[in-house]
């Protein structure tokens, strides 16, 4: 049932999918564990629809939601390793018109955090609107923040994306989407996706949705949260229209699989280096441990800790290390990497359960792979 490659002291990890597919928590899944550079497991099965025709193969892929944000915000650290990119500097040094309506002190690292006060859209959002970047980031610019930037964390779930892969445009002249396949994802021959091409449409499997009643709009309570979850609505079945596929959504329409998400993000767990290619430097990854703002998430209602485009260790997500970052999708969808234990872990699926932090799917995994490894 599962298929793969996983070292002999991780064969509780093929199991714990094998568990999850058999029980039917997983319809189709994959996982991927890196150690040092190296990967230790790499392992996939189930199917890629709902109704079960088709499998889910080595090269089956995925809509990832929010574990894309972890692309974008690895392509800001690249450039801001290359001197390109000051995350101190306020945004309007790069994007003028940003400077609207009170933000002219707002810096880069504020959107990197979920901190710049801009977790939605004040006008009104189409689905459609998603799709078209000028409208998107002229409108961000132009309006005043929910509330006084830097002082709270809220998670800014479809805007973040928009924001900094503006900035990212600014400072290359290129889409965030291109410079991430040129880059980091073209260098490292990894099949993650930021704006996906057409002819790849073949290996995309089905999300399917959340159970009515666990959707992030159907909990919502706050004003804050109503916005973020309804203007636009979000709505699974898009994930899986040409248009939404072709898009640069940065901070939720990325596509890839578990193998990509974790071999990209060995850059971050072994120093700058991935497939013997140095693309970053020690200081440059370790910038993303460099916590931003803590407290209670505006969005999220729960205790956070962000650092540089990153989530760190909190009550809630107990980690092993301190020098641990990650990161969780809508649905299920999780990175995990550990600087200090040089490891990184992922997972991607097409079942989906009412959550943006991970669940206990991915965690199981992680916790099969975590007591493997040597203390």
């Amino acid at each position: 049932m599962v298929d793969g490659y996983a070292q002999d002291r991780f064969a509780a990890v093929r199991a714990v999918l094998e568990n999850n597919l058999a029980s039917g928590e997983d319809v189709g899944a994959s996982f991927c564990a890196t150690a040092a550079g190296e990967t230790v497991v790499d392992i996939w099965g189930g199917h890629a629809d709902p109704g079960r025709r088709r499998p889910w193969l080595k090269d089956t892929i995925v809509n990832v939601y929010s574990t894309t944000k972890t692309m974008t915000a690895l392509t800001a650290l690249l450039i801001a390793d290359r001197g390109a990119l000051d995350f101190d500097a306020p945004v309007a040094h790069y994007w003028p018109e940003f400077a609207a309506n009170g933000k002219a002190d707002v810096k880069v690292s504020h959107l990197m955090s979920h901190s710049a006060g801009l977790s939605g859209w004040k006008e009104p959002m189409t689905k459609a609107d998603l799709y078209d970047w000028e409208k998107a980031t002229t409108l961000l610019a132009r309006q005043a923040p929910y509330w006084q930037p830097g002082i709270a964390p809220g998670y800014h779930a479809l805007t973040q994306g928009y924001l900094v892969g503006e900035v990212i445009r600014r400072v290359t002249g290129k889409s965030v989407g291109t410079v991430f396949r040129d880059e980091i994802a073209a260098p490292l021959g990894a099949d993650f996706h930021i704006g996906l091409p057409a002819s790849e449409d073949h290996r995309v499997a089905e999300l399917i949705a959340p159970p009515q009643g666990q959707s992030a709009a159907e909990v919502s309570q706050s004003e804050l949260q109503k916005n973020m979850a309804t203007n636009p609505g979000i709505d699974v079945a898009e994930t899986g229209t040409r248009a939404w596929r072709g898009a640069e959504i940065p901070a939720a329409g990325g596509t890839g699989n578990a193998r990509s998400v974790a071999q990209i993000h060995v850059l971050l767990a072994n120093g700058g280096v991935a497939k013997g290619k140095r693309l970053l430097s020690e200081q440059g990854c370790r910038k993303a441990l460099e916590m931003q703002i803590e407290g209670q998430d505006l969005i999220l209602n729960m205790p956070v800790r962000y650092g540089m485009g990153f989530g760190l260790p909190v009550p809630s997500m107990p980690l092993p290390h301190s020098d641990t970052i990650f990161w969780g999708g809508y649905g299920g969808s999780l990175v995990i990497i550990d600087m200090e234990a040089r490891t990184t872990f992922a997972y991607a699926m097409n079942r989906m359960v009412g959550t943006t932090t991970g669940d206990m799917r991915a965690f199981g995994l992680a916790m099969a792979m975590w007591q493997a490894l040597p203390a």
